[in-house]
C-alpha cells in the first residue's frame, strides 16, 4: 500500500513538472495541460486517486498552498502603478465583481436547473479570475499602456473577495432561519475585513521587524516568511472561514510596499514555490473529479463558458470604465482577458465537499461546473488573447524598442536618443546612481537585477522587442540573454562582447550567449574607454541616396 502511494505521489510531481515544461515549449497555458493531465490520471486512467494519497490532509494542503500564491501575488503589487488605474481597478473588484456573480448565477440556475441557493454560491466562485493565469499571458503579450497593471491588480485582489463572497453565500444556505441571512453577511464581512486585514497588516509588521533588526539569519528568512504566512493564514480561517487568504494578499502587499527592509531574495524563493504548488494542486484537483459527474456537461458547459465570454465580462467591464480614461481599444481588450484559475478550482473543491456533507441536493454539481468554466476560458482567453491584442493595437506583434539590462552612461544617452525618435525602452540596473540618473533624464528604468523573476512582472515590456546586455559582468550579461530568449527570441538578445580571457581563467560558452552587441571589440571597458575620450551617440538617416554602405565608407570602422 505504501508503494502504491509513493508511486502516485512520484507521479503527481511527475505530472506536474512535465506539463509546465510542455507548455512552455508549445507556448501555451500551463494550466490547461495540468487539468487535462489530473484529468487522464485521475477519473480516465485511475493512475492517482488524491483522496487516497492525502486522506483528510488534502483540502488543508489546498487551502494552504493557494494562500502561499495569493501571498506571492501580493508581493508582486506595488502601489506606484495605481494611480492611473485604481478607479478602474476598484470599480473591476466591485460592480464588475457584482456582474458578473449575478449573470453567472442565472447561466448556471437556467443551464444546469440549479437550485437557486446553489446557483448563487456557484456565481460567487466564478467571479475569480486568477493571477495564475492571468500573468503568464500577459507576459507572453506585453500590453502597453495601463491593460497590464490592471489585469495584474484585479486577477490578484479579486481572488480573495471571490472566496469571501463563497464563504458568505455558503453560511447563509446552511442558515436555518432566512431571516438571519442579512445579519449574516453583514456580520460577515466586518468580521472579515478586521480579522483578515488585522492579522495580514500584523505579520507583514512582525516578518518587517524581524528583518529589519537582523534577528533572523537570511538562510532562514524564506523559512521564517513562510511560517508567519501559514500562521496568518490559519489563525484568520480559524477566527472566520477564509478569511485567510485576504490576510495572506494584505501581508504581501504591505510587504512588497515598505521601504524599510529588501523582501526580494523572498520574492524571488515564492516565485519558485508557486510553480511547483500550482503544478500539485491542478494535477490533484483536477483527479478528484468523477467521471459520472461530467455525464452531459458538454453543451451545457459550452453555453456556461459562452455567456462569461460574450456577455459576463464584457458588461463588467462596461460598468467599470464608464467614466474612465481608458481608450476603446483598452476597454475592448479587457473585455476580452479573464481566465478563471487556481483559486476557483481551490475553493469549488472545499465547498462540493462541505455541501455533500451538509446533505444539499445536487451540490456535487459545483466542481464540474466550475471546472469547466475554468479550461474553457482558459481555452478561449490563452489561445485567441495574443491575436486580439495586436488586433487591437494594445501590443505590438513585432516591438522593436529596446530593454537595457545595465544602464551606464553611454547606455542611458542611447537610450534618450532612441525614445526621442518615438522607440520604447526601458533601463534595468541594480545601481541606484545609474538609475537616478535614468530617471533624471525622462527615461523608464527600474532598480532590480535583470535575473529576478519578479523583474519580468514589473518592467513594462509593451513595446519592447529586443535585449541589449551591457552590464560589467559578463556572465550577467549571458544570464541575462538566456533568461530573456523566451521572451523575445535568441535573434533579439544581444550582449556586449566579454572581454578577453586571461590564462587559465574559465571562458563563457558561445552556445550561451547572444549575438554580440556592436563589433566583437565593443566589451564594457572599450565602450568605457571611448565614452571617456568623448565619443558620442549620433542618429544618421539612411536613405536610398545615402545608404548604409556609404554611411560606412564616409565614417570608417569605428561608426
Amino acid at each position: 500500500m505504501t508503494g502504491d502511494l509513493l508511486i502516485q505521489l512520484a507521479g503527481v510531481i511527475v505530472l506536474g513538472a512535465a506539463a509546465q515544461w510542455l507548455a512552455w515549449r508549445l507556448r501555451v497555458p500551463s494550466i490547461l495541460l495540468l487539468l487535462v493531465l489530473g484529468f487522464l490520471s485521475g477519473p480516465v486512467a485511475g493512475l492517482i486517486d488524491p483522496d487516497a494519497l492525502f486522506g483528510d490532509l488534502l483540502l488543508p494542503f489546498v487551502s494552504i498552498s493557494v494562500a502561499l500564491i495569493l501571498y506571492e501575488g501580493g508581493l508582486s503589487l506595488s502601489f506606484a502603478e495605481l494611480p492611473k488605474v485604481a478607479g478602474v481597478v476598484r470599480n473591476l473588484v466591485s460592480l464588475g465583481a457584482l456582474v458578473t456573480w449575478l449573470v453567472a448565477a442565472l447561466a448556471v440556475h437556467f443551464i444546469f436547473r440549479l437550485a437557486a441557493p446553489l446557483a448563487i454560491l456557484t456565481g460567487a466562485v466564478l467571479v475569480v479570475t486568477g493571477p495564475t493565469v492571468i500573468l503568464p499571458l500577459l507576459r507572453h503579450i506585453r500590453p502597453t499602456g495601463r491593460v497590464g497593471p490592471i489585469l495584474k491588480w484585479e486577477g490578484i485582489v479579486i481572488d480573495p473577495i471571490g472566496a469571501i463572497l463563497a464563504v458568505l453565500v455558503f453560511e447563509v444556505i446552511i442558515v436555518s432561519n432566512p431571516n438571519h441571512a442579512v445579519a449574516v453577511l453583514v456580520f460577515g464581512v466586518i468580521k472579515t475585513l478586521l480579522i483578515g486585514g488585522g492579522l495580514g497588516l500584523l505579520a507583514a509588521g512582525v516578518l518587517a521587524l524581524l528583518l529589519y533588526k537582523y534577528w533572523v539569519p537570511d538562510y532562514l528568512q524564506n523559512a521564517v516568511s513562510l511560517m508567519l504566512v501559514v500562521v496568518a493564514h490559519t489563525t484568520s480561517n480559524a477566527l472566520q472561514h477564509e478569511s485567510g487568504l485576504l490576510a495572506v494578499t494584505v501581508m504581501g502587499m504591505t510587504l512588497a510596499n515598505q521601504r524599510r527592509v529588501d523582501v526580494k531574495h523572498i520574492v524571488e524563493f515564492k516565485e519558485n514555490l508557486r510553480v511547483l504548488l500550482i503544478s500539485f494542486l491542478f494535477i490533484l484537483l483536477a483527479g478528484r473529479m468523477k467521471l459520472e459527474h461530467l455525464h452531459g456537461m458538454v453543451l451545457p458547459g459550452l453555453l456556461l463558458v459562452g455567456v462569461l465570454v460574450v456577455i459576463a465580462r464584457p458588461l463588467a467591464v462596461l460598468v467599470s470604465t464608464v467614466r474612465s480614461k481608458l481608450s476603446v481599444r483598452e476597454r475592448l481588450f479587457l473585455c476580452w482577458m479573464a481566465p478563471r484559475g487556481i483559486v476557483a478550482a481551490a475553493v469549488a473543491s472545499v465547498f462540493a465537499l462541505r455541501l455533500e456533507m451538509a446533505g444539499v441536493t445536487r451540490g456535487y454539481m459545483l466542481l464540474p461546473i466550475v471546472f469547466t468554466a475554468i479550461i474553457g476560458t482558459v481555452v478561449v482567453y490563452g489561445l485567441t488573447a495574443p491575436l486580439v491584442a495586436w488586433r487591437l493595437r494594445v501590443a505590438d506583434p513585432h516591438p522593436e524598442g529596446i530593454l537595457f539590462a545595465g544602464a551606464p552612461e553611454w547606455a542611458r544617452e542611447l537610450a534618450a536618443m532612441l525614445k526621442a525618435r518615438g522607440y520604447s525602452v526601458a533601463l534595468v540596473d541594480n545601481t541606484w546612481q545609474n538609475i537616478a540618473a535614468a530617471k533624471l533624464g525622462g527615461l523608464p528604468a527600474y532598480h532590480e537585477s535583470i535575473l529576478a523573476e519578479h523583474a519580468l512582472r514589473e518592467i513594462e515590456l509593451g513595446g519592447l522587442g529586443r535585449l541589449f546586455a551591457v552590464t560589467s559582468n559578463d556572465w550577467v550579461n549571458t544570464l541575462a540573454v538566456q533568461r530573456f530568449i523566451p521572451v523575445f527570441g535568441r535573434e533579439h538578445c544581444y550582449q556586449l562582447p566579454p572581454q578577453k580571457e586571461a590564462p587559465g581563467k574559465k571562458t563563457l560558452h558561445k552556445h550561451l550567449q547572444g549575438r554580440w552587441l556592436f563589433d566583437p571589440e565593443a566589451t564594457d571597458e572599450s565602450m568605457r574607454r571611448r565614452f571617456a575620450a568623448g565619443a558620442k551617440i549620433k542618429a544618421t538617416t539612411v536613405t536610398e541616396s545615402f545608404t548604409y554602405g556609404e554611411f560606412r565608407r564616409l565614417y570608417g570602422d569605428l561608426a
